[in-house]
């Protein structure tokens, strides 16, 4: 072999090696850019990313991305990403719109009739093509648009769902290009470019897809969960807005305890998804309140108002039995001492009538007081420090004399009073349900359970029902419905747990209690932290951070404006 052909044989080996090694390196750049796209989940970042990486292939100057939008009556383009080299102002500009869609712009030519078009020289286009360039963009900047490359974007059953765009092909990477180099330092897009280019689109409108499915899922499950809220105030309009603020309180203490790097919260992070999954256990964690009867829900005092009705009328007509019963006494009483003419104080028979009329008058009042003490002991709270009281001794001992009082039906027979299950609600030691009705309350937390985990929720999702599951739990192990400790609550169900208690004690719409002050509320908190009830150091950084702050309350907040 002479010299002249081993030289000749040793240049075309280093060209294929060449050649070689940079098909594997753009085979290995489109891997990495069709993991990056399907790693993105977020629309504007993956759109950002397909006009990036496409203008790194190709060395393009700028380029543009447009998707369809086909919700209204008339198709449109939307133009969603803009980028520039040679004008980086471009990018802090760029305010995304819709224009309709017609085969006059060459991106609309190419989303109606799905062609690509490699433009070598977008100025200089034949009289009978029906795009034209507008130039409006580059008159306004200045900028001169040359080679362009327009791509349709087709998802895998060939439905267009954008363009691509790529402008000004360069003959290397880091060149600025001006209005005086353009036409030097640019050149058309290859035909090997466009295949390349093109598939790369296709793998782009997959994921732009994948991914308007996904915000389609979340828009799905938002809405389901705003329904879901609606009930659940419908059924029990007492509590309006509690599923919101509570959710409101969740998330920013959430994201304030994901901003700590300091002591036992350094290692806790929520992501957007966490966050988005605790929101929603916080907007539904009393959805099982939809099973629980709206008289409970809407229980303002230990007995009902038709209950509290009906004992009135009774009272009415037991003290109507007294007055009669007093005046057949004294007819009787008279039509047997008939021959008494006599009418002085000192007659022992005028002293007898006084007696039943004295009689009647100490069983009217006898009465009258055991009415105070029903109302008395109907409230569920002490009207004065709107705190829930606790039935005295002594009140305990007057109703159980009253449980025995009995009175004459119109039937004529004796009966109670007050019922045994009057009774039983009117003794109820604090607060104004009895044990049956507090157990219809707390089942509301297992058919909440019950009924969000049937929900097929997505992979970020999967935990909203444990996370609202545990909301009644106390650290210790005294909640319900399951008696965790600590250990085994989620913490993210421990501050979901801190701003339900915070936003019932503040709320001015609970018809059982009246709203309490910020002061008052974080001193309670305080205190059931100090019982190991629920997380004391979520408490102090509720407190030190003003979480409360999101619903408008401050610790400044008078006393009197909470009434």
């Amino acid at each position: 072999m002479t010299v002249g052909n081993s030289s000749t044989a040793a240049l075309e080996k280093q060209e294929l090696y060449s050649a070689s090694t940079e098909r594997v390196e753009l085979i290995e750049q489109l891997l990495a850019i069709g993991t990056a796209l399907s790693s993105s989940n977020n629309l504007g970042e993956l759109l950002y990313l397909i006009l990036s990486k496409s203008r790194e292939i190709t060395c393009s100057d700028a380029g543009s991305v447009y998707l369809m939008d086909c919700s209204g009556s008339t198709p449109r383009l939307i133009f969603k990403v803009a980028q520039n080299d040679s004008i980086p102002t471009v990018k802090s500009s760029f305010q995304e719109f819709s224009f309709p869609l017609n085969p006059r712009s060459l991106a609309g030519y190419v989303a109606l009739t799905g062609k690509s078009l490699n433009l070598s020289d977008a100025y200089a286009l034949p009289d009978n093509v029906p795009y034209q360039l507008d130039r409006s963009f580059d008159t306004s900047i200045p900028y001169r648009t040359r080679s362009v490359l327009v791509l349709p974007m087709q998802d895998q059953d060939g439905e267009i769902i954008g363009v691509l765009q790529l402008i000004n092909r360069k003959i290397a990477p880091h060149i600025e290009l001006t209005l005086e180099n353009t036409l030097e330092v640019t050149q058309p897009y290859s035909e090997w470019e466009e295949r390349i280019i093109k598939s790369l689109a296709s793998q782009a409108a997959i994921s732009i897809e994948r991914n308007q499915l996904q915000e389609s899922i979340e828009n799905l499950f938002e809405g389901f969960v705003k329904a879901s809220v609606q009930i659940i105030e419908a059924r029990d309009p007492t509590t309006s807005g509690h599923s919101e603020r509570v959710a409101e309180l969740t998330v920013r203490l959430s994201e304030e305890v994901s901003s700590v790097n300091y002591g036992s919260w350094r290692s806790i992070y929520f992501s957007d998804r966490h966050i988005q999954e605790i929101r929603y256990a916080a907007l539904l964690h009393d959805f099982g309140k939809v099973m629980v009867p709206e008289t409970i829900l809407g229980k303002q005092k230990k007995l009902y108002p038709e209950q509290l009705e009906i004992i009135r009328h009774r009272f009415a007509l037991a003290q109507r039995t007294l007055q009669m019963d007093c005046a057949q006494n004294k007819f009787r009483y008279l039509i047997e001492h008939s021959s008494h003419q006599h009418q002085d104080d000192s007659c022992p028979h005028c002293q007898q009538i006084s007696e039943f009329d004295l009689q009647l008058e100490r069983a009217i009042a006898q009465l009258e007081r055991y009415w105070q003490l029903i109302l008395d002991a109907n409230e569920p709270e002490a009207l004065e420090t709107r705190q829930f009281q606790v039935l005295s001794e002594e009140a305990l001992l007057e109703l159980t004399a009253l449980a025995q009082y009995t009175y004459r039906d119109l039937d004529g027979e004796l009966k109670p009073l007050i019922s045994r299950s009057e009774m039983e609600q009117l003794m109820v030691p604090r607060g104004n349900l009895t044990p049956k009705e507090r157990l219809a309350i707390e089942v509301h937390v297992t058919q909440t359970y019950e009924f969000l985990k049937r929900i097929p929720w997505t992979k970020h999702l999967k935990d909203v029902a444990t996370i609202a599951y545990g909301h009644h739990e106390k650290l210790d192990g005294t909640g319900y419905p399951q008696g965790l400790t600590k250990e085994e609550i989620p913490i993210q169900t421990q501050i979901l747990t801190i701003a339900d208690i915070y936003d019932a004690l503040t709320a001015s719409d609970r018809p059982y209690k009246k709203r309490l002050p910020v002061e008052v509320t974080m001193q309670i908190l305080k205190t059931e932290a100090a019982k190991n009830k629920i997380n004391g150091e979520l408490v102090a950084l509720f407190e030190q951070r003003q979480v409360f702050a999101v619903l408008g309350h401050s610790l400044t907040m008078e006393s009197h404006s909470a009434a």
